[in-house]
């Protein structure tokens, strides 16, 4: 197991990616650290994850939710040496409609809990760590309604870039990953029918190499990857997953 041994905090990590991404670092051999907002369902995917995993509930962007996290890890760990920052919010809303509440809230939890998730991780990470970031596709284009959604995620695969650049000589990685659209529970909100769902993943299917909207588990096996040894080389990037297709 390439993890054996490693720590690991994943943000987000009561569904989706997240959850998907949760699983498969521990099967590599890491003991991991979940966080979300919604405490019945993190304590539901904690029971899943097994032995492994330990569930903290809280906001990422609150950082004294952030400061607690860490507390309990060095507490029982002593350090950390993978951060996934999965944690993120969407809500679609066109130029013209924007409110403060409505720009506050996305980049209160994409953008500064990111930030705060990051940063306050650094004392507790030694050498050999990784930092994952989570951006989307959306950052490179120009879906409508998505203005702020798509400036957060801009930020974010910014992010990756500068502070491998902050971080030089102190042997921690920090990359991005950039999905496409993925088959995941966040897609089946109550106020979408699904045919809408299934019509929307048959347009974007077509617009892939694959013929298809990629999957949860692919992205958690990018994870996987950019949290091991495997890869050591790659430092300060954005890694498109897009329907089974991925570049750098």
């Amino acid at each position: 197991m390439k993890l054996s041994g490693k720590v690991a905090i994943v943000t987000g990590g009561n569904s989706g990616i997240g959850l998907a991404s949760a699983k498969a670092l521990i099967a590599e051999g890491a003991h991991v650290y979940i966080t979300g907002r919604r405490a019945e369902e993190l304590q539901a995917a904690a029971a899943m994850l097994g032995s492994n995993a330990t569930a903290v509930q809280g906001d990422v962007s609150n950082p004294d939710d952030i400061e607690a996290l860490y507390q309990l890890v060095k507490k029982q760990h002593g350090r950390v040496d993978i951060v996934f920052a999965n944690a993120g919010v969407v809500n679609p809303a066109p130029l013209g409609s924007l409110t403060d509440e409505h720009i506050d809230k996305m980049f209160n939890i994409n953008i500064k809990g990111v930030i705060w998730m990051v940063q306050k991780a650094l004392p507790l990470m030694g050498s050999g760590g990784s930092i994952i970031l989570s951006s989307s596709i959306v950052a490179s284009k120009g879906f409508p309604s998505w203005s702020i959604y798509s400036a957060s995620k801009a930020a974010v695969r910014s992010f990756a870039r500068t502070w491998a650049s902050d971080l030089q000589g102190k042997n921690i990685r920090v990359n991005a990953i950039s999905p496409g659209v993925i088959d995941t529970p966040g897609h089946s909100r109550p106020d979408t029918e699904k045919t809408q769902v299934e019509a929307f993943f048959s347009h974007v299917a077509s617009l892939t190499p694959l013929q298809r909207v990629g999957s949860d588990d692919e992205v958690a096996k990018t994870v996987c990857f950019l949290a091991s040894e495997e890869s050591s080389f790659i430092n300060g990037v954005e890694l498109f997953i897009d329907g089974g297709f991925a570049q750098i």
